[in-house]
Order: C-alpha cells, then sequence, then structure tokens
C-alpha cells in the first residue's frame, strides 16, 4: 500500500468526543500527520460555517469536504473545489415530499445553513442537547424557506432533517426514496434524515479532491462512523471504522479503530500514518 497523503475525517462520533472535544491526543496526532506533509480535512455533513473552530484553526488544516460532498473547499483561497449542487426541480420536489412530515428542517444553501423562524422556536427540542448550541449558532433564520430554494435555484446543497422519532424519520424516509429514488438518502445522528442530489456522497466528493490534488486512491484514508460516512470508507484506499460506528460502517471498513472517546483517530493515523 502507499504511503496515506489525504486522510478524511468525519467530525460527530469520530473526531469529537462526546463533550464535542478533540483530545489531546488526537489533536497531536492531526499536526503531526500535517506537519508531516499529509493533507487532513473534515468530511462532514455540516455546511463550512457549521465546522468548528477547534479543527478549522489547527495549523495547516487548507480543505474542507462539507454538506456531505456537496462542496469540497480551499479554505485558503476561498475556491470551491467540488460543487455538487442540486438541480432545482429535484429540490423543488423533494422539499414538497418532505413538507407533510414536519420536523426541524433544515436546507444548506451555498456554504451556509438556513431554517425558518418558526423552526427555530418550536422545534430546537428535537435537536440532541450536544448539538443545540452549534444549531443556534449556525442556523440562519428565513420566514420562509420555499422563497429562499426560489432565490438559489442553483446552490443547494443538502437537506438535513430532524424528527421527533425514529418512526416518523423512517416514514418520510421511505415517502422520499419512493418519489425522488434518485437522490442519495443517509443518516448521521438518532432520528435524522439527509438528503443529497443523485450521486453526491462523501465518497465522490473525496476521490474528487484526490483526482484534483493528483492523489490516488490508495494514498487516501477515511475515518467515520454513520451513514453519511459509508461511501468515503468504501471508496478511500484504507477505510477506517470507528469503535462506536454503526454495524453497516464496521463492514464496510477495512480496519476498525477504538471508538472518540478513546482516541480512535489518534490510534489510526499513528498506526497508519506516521
Amino acid at each position: 500500500m502507499k504511503q496515506i497523503r489525504l486522510v478524511a475525517l468525519d467530525l460527530d462520533g469520530t473526531v469529537f468526543n462526546d463533550q464535542k472535544e478533540i483530545s489531546p491526543r488526537t489533536l497531536a496526532a492531526i499536526r503531526a500527520a500535517l506537519e508531516k506533509g499529509v493533507a487532513v480535512l473534515p468530511a462532514t455533513g455540516r455546511t463550512v460555517r457549521g465546522v468548528p473552530e477547534q479543527f478549522l484553526s489547527i495549523p495547516g488544516v487548507r480543505y474542507a469536504l462539507t454538506s456531505n460532498g456537496a462542496s469540497v473547499v480551499d479554505l485558503q483561497t476561498g475556491e470551491k473545489l467540488v460543487s455538487l449542487p442540486f438541480e432545482a426541480a429535484a429540490a423543488e420536489r423533494a422539499f414538497d415530499v418532505l413538507a407533510p412530515f414536519g420536523g426541524m428542517l433544515s436546507i444548506f444553501i451555498n456554504g451556509q445553513s438556513y431554517t425558518t423562524i418558526e423552526n427555530a422556536r418550536t422545534s430546537m427540542d428535537m435537536v440532541p442537547p450536544n448539538l443545540r448550541e452549534y444549531f443556534r449558532t449556525t442556523r440562519i433564520e428565513v420566514p420562509d424557506m420555499h422563497a429562499m430554494m426560489e432565490q438559489h435555484p442553483h446552490e443547494i446543497e443538502k437537506f438535513s432533517i430532524l424528527y421527533p422519532t425514529e418512526e416518523i424519520r423512517d416514514t418520510a424516509w421511505k415517502a422520499v426514496a419512493a418519489a425522488c429514488p434518485e437522490l442519495e438518502t443517509a443518516s448521521s445522528i438518532e432520528r435524522n434524515l439527509e438528503l443529497n442530489a443523485p450521486g453526491v456522497s462523501k465518497g465522490p466528493g473525496l476521490m474528487a479532491l484526490a483526482q484534483r490534488l493528483g492523489l490516488t486512491r490508495d494514498e487516501v484514508m477515511a475515518v467515520g462512523d454513520s451513514g453519511n460516512d459509508r461511501t468515503m470508507v468504501e471508496l478511500a484506499g484504507l477505510g477506517v471504522a470507528m469503535g462506536n460506528a454503526t454495524d453497516d460502517i464496521k463492514q464496510a471498513a477495512d480496519v476498525i479503530t477504538a471508538d472518540n472517546n478513546h482516541d480512535g483517530v489518534a490510534q489510526a493515523i499513528e498506526k497508519y500514518v506516521l
């Protein structure tokens, strides 16, 4: 196997422990990889604006894969290296299918996350407690989501919805799968449903970045824990599942490391990169 030159790291449940912190050992491993000349980047379902400063402030972090691969940004220049938004008609159709099921709906548009004023006031209890501050500080509140979509028809990157129960989430998921089977569907946390344009997920986004950087698949490592990490774990030359990963991610991975509360990312970087 070739030397790893690109490392993609999921954030929640992977880099961050349950207290939403990067442990000293994990931070040291990321720094050491960067100092060795390895590109280490967040590979997240969040928007660019939503990537925590704890990660972005690490010296040498240059790229960010966001919105489940719909956007890859050069943080140094601001250039979008990968941009894979919805077609306007597909986004409209998805919105119409989702509307009857309610939930805490956020739509990611050109690197920003939007929700309605009503959602922000009445649906925050659907957000896990350890993510509420993130939601409050990153969601831009608008009066009408449909109008917002019409203003940005070719910039819609992702839909993210949290539901009060798994049952409602699963029902909405089935409805989307029936009405819009071409769309990519995934989940990153409990009671969550995420939608991307056809063929758009973390894996293809990561491979597009690798190609842009002149790297082969064998030079890429990806680490994740949940459904929206599956394609990058499968497509990377070395796919690593966290010890706390869901069973499908563990089955897709080449290796399994420790969990996010026991420096799983650090252990993987130390063993396979350093």
